[in-house]
């Protein structure tokens, strides 16, 4: 993979935040979890307004000991962040677009301007260095296709190294999630 780690993405602690962490260096890590730690994951990421009270109330622990294990789980990474989830067309931002992006060449100082770009816009929600014919996917929310039309280009203004890009937009929502499944022995 190409960059140079966390500091390719100059706003990489917020989006880390929001999202788990994509990077070579972190991909091999993992927590042991016991069944008490995966019972409170699973419970905080349907709701993470939960109380300690409640969750240990779930699964048979004192709101002190759920609060020492939330501690624990957050100074590990393993919760990267507590949020939110806002629906798109309520706040007027309807359209959901998935935008391929092929590159020219990978060199690494244009590899990273991209990033860089993609990491300051607020409308790409989601981004992901992929291997196949395209280089990157991006989703996008917005309010509607002219502000899409704008940011794509900017972005081949700003990145003289895009190629081409492909968009797709949604017609409708199936499933949207972050909630990760918390079966077997590892995280």
């Amino acid at each position: 993979m190409l960059g140079s780690g966390r500091a390719a993405w100059p706003r990489m602690a917020a989006l880390e935040r929001v999202c788990c962490p994509q990077f070579p260096e972190d991909t091999h890590i993992t927590t042991e979890l016991d069944p008490l730690d995966r019972a409170i994951l699973a419970l905080v990421q349907r709701d993470a307004r939960l109380s300690s009270e409640s969750i240990g109330s779930h699964i048979g622990l004192s709101a002190s000991a759920v609060q020492r294990r939330m501690a624990r789980l957050r100074d590990d990474g393993v919760i990267t962040a507590e949020i939110a989830i806002v629906d798109p067309k309520r706040v007027g931002r309807p359209l959901t677009i998935v935008v391929d992006i092929e590159v020219e060449r990978e060199r690494p100082e244009l590899i990273a301007g991209l990033r860089r770009w993609i990491a300051d816009q607020p409308a790409i929600q989601e981004a992901w260095y992929v291997t196949g014919d395209i280089d990157y996917i991006l989703i996008v929310s917005a309010k509607d296709i002219d502000e899409y039309e704008s940011l794509m280009t900017t972005m081949v203004e700003d990145n003289k190294n895009v190629k081409r890009f492909t968009t797709r937009v949604a017609l409708g929502t199936l499933k949207r999630g972050l909630a990760l499944p918390l079966t077997g022995s590892s995280a």
